[in-house]
Order: structure tokens, then sequence, then C-alpha cells
């Protein structure tokens, strides 16, 4: 089946706009000849005549009138579509597509989404909590923009993967429990702990952490939602070791803070397709990285 091209219909809906072929040509930059074998095309291709001359004046058919109002809509969508990927393509607007993990969702985000809001309004940045691997998988498939993954990482072919940030890792205790100034892992081990599940990097880093001095505790419970962690420090359930980042709300005053000995950090990455980049995802990226830690 013969497609109807959009010029054809350009020229249609001119001719009912304006009465005539001249004016038609005129107003398209076209000579005559060419609008009138647009008109014959389109006749063919519907089977029917779309026009007809009366007094002089060119008018719709029936069926013409019917086309010229699809035609209408049609083009007044092409164009609004074009207006939406020339905004993208010049970066005034459009979807990044982002994968992170709850961590970096709680607090890290929100101040670049702020941010982005602020200077790009009509960026729309779509989120997806992912661990570390889902991410470079999507991003190697095509299916994000940008991912906030745990490093170190090893290298993924058309990935670039920088380094984004480095947080400290604290501890996060009952404020009513006798706490060291610094909090060592036979300190922490034989007591009640919360901590995130078996498949984050942060588990593995904690888990390498209480290794060092030969011990393996059992969590009470395993999470991966790091607010909800806090609250059940808060209640006096167990403590934690989770990143604290520049920025992020004071703890609940129910939760002491101590920093590790050893210490123990965690660290982030920007990854993104290799090649250039889209200037709306460049604009967020921009924004992430105003949250670089010194």
């Amino acid at each position: 089946m013969r497609e109807i091209s959009l010029d054809r219909l350009r020229t249609l809906v001119a001719i009912a706009d304006h009465g005539s072929f001249a004016a038609a040509a005129q107003l398209l930059h076209l000579a005559p000849p060419t609008v009138s074998l647009h008109i014959a095309e389109l006749e063919s291709r519907v089977g029917a005549p779309l026009l007809s001359r009366q007094r002089g004046n060119v008018r719709p058919s029936a069926v013409g009138e019917m086309l010229v109002e699809r035609a209408r809509r049609l083009l007044a969508e092409v164009e609004s579509t074009l207006d939406d990927v020339g905004r993208q393509v010049q970066g005034l607007a459009g979807r990044v597509r982002l994968g992170a993990s709850t961590g970096a969702i709680a607090h890290l985000l929100p101040q670049a989404v702020a941010r982005l809001r602020a200077e790009h309004p009509d960026i729309d940045v779509q989120i997806a909590v992912l661990t570390s691997q889902e991410t470079l998988v999507r991003l190697e498939q095509g299916r994000l923009d940008i991912g906030l993954v745990a490093l170190p990482q090893a290298p993924v072919a058309g990935l670039l993967i920088r380094p984004w940030r480095r947080d400290p890792v604290m501890a996060f205790v009952p404020a009513d429990w006798p706490v060291p100034a610094r909090v060592a892992p036979a300190w922490l081990a034989p007591r009640p702990l919360i901590l995130n599940d078996a498949g984050t990097r942060l588990s593995r880093l904690v888990s390498e952490w209480f290794a060092q001095g030969g011990l393996r505790p059992v969590p009470r419970i395993e999470l991966n939602y790091n607010d909800a962690i806090k609250s059940l420090v808060a209640a006096g359930y167990g403590a934690t070791l989770l990143p604290q980042e520049a920025g992020a709300p004071p703890s609940d005053a129910r939760i002491a803070m101590r920093p590790l000995r050893p210490a123990l950090w965690r660290e982030l990455g920007l990854a993104h397709r290799a090649g250039p980049v889209e200037r709306a995802t460049q604009h967020v990226l921009d924004a992430l990285w105003a949250l670089k830690a010194r």
C-alpha cells in the first residue's frame, strides 16, 4: 500500500484554506504544476475527487473535507513532535532514564533533581531503583542513560564509569547504648545488627570490614532501604553501618553516629554510554557532578 506524503497533505490543506491552486503554490513556494500533481496523486491514492471548483473558488469535496480535517491534526502533531525533538536536541527538554540504588536515591538524587528543576524544568528524569549490576546491564542494552553504581566495577565495553563520590561509612547505633568514640568490628559484632541485604555492594564492604577482625556476624534482619534501617535503629532494634553523605539530614536524636576503626568508605561512580551525549542527559550529569564529594 502506498504511503501518503505529508507534503501532499500540506498542499491539500493550503488549497482548502486559500481557495485556489495558485495561492497554495505561492504559500508553499511550489510551481503550480507541482501543486496539481500533488492533488492528482492524493486523488489517485484515495480513489475519489478531493476538490471541486465553484465560481472560480476551489473547495474540498465531502471526502476532501474529511481528509483535510484529519490532515490538519496529523500535520499539527508532526509539528509538535518535531518541536519537542528540537527542544530535546537543544537540551531544553527531554526524558533521561537513570538507575540508582535506594541509598543514592534517598539523599543524593533529590539534591540533583532540585538543581535540575531550577535550571531545566522541562527535563524529565525517570528513576529506576536497581542494583549496580542491573544498572550496568540496562545501560549496555540502551534502556538507561545514566547509572549511579558502586565502585569498583570491572570495565564494560561501550560504557564510561567515572568516580563520583567517596563517603564515609558510619556506625548508627541506638543513642542509649554505651558507644565508644570509634566503633571497631570486635565491639559491634556481638550486638544486634540490621544490615543491607547480601546482594548489595555495601553488604560486601561491611562483610570485609568485619572479616579484618576474623568476624562473621549474623544480622537480625537484612534490608535494602536505608531509611527503614535507620528507623529500626532509632527504635532500639539494633545497630547498622551506613554511608553518611554530606548534606544528608541530621540523624534522629535517638541514634548515635560514630566513625569506624578502621575507617570504611562507600565509593560511587557515574556511568553512561561512551560517545556523544545528548544535551538533556548532559544537563543531568552536570547536576550530579555538582554533588561530587571533594
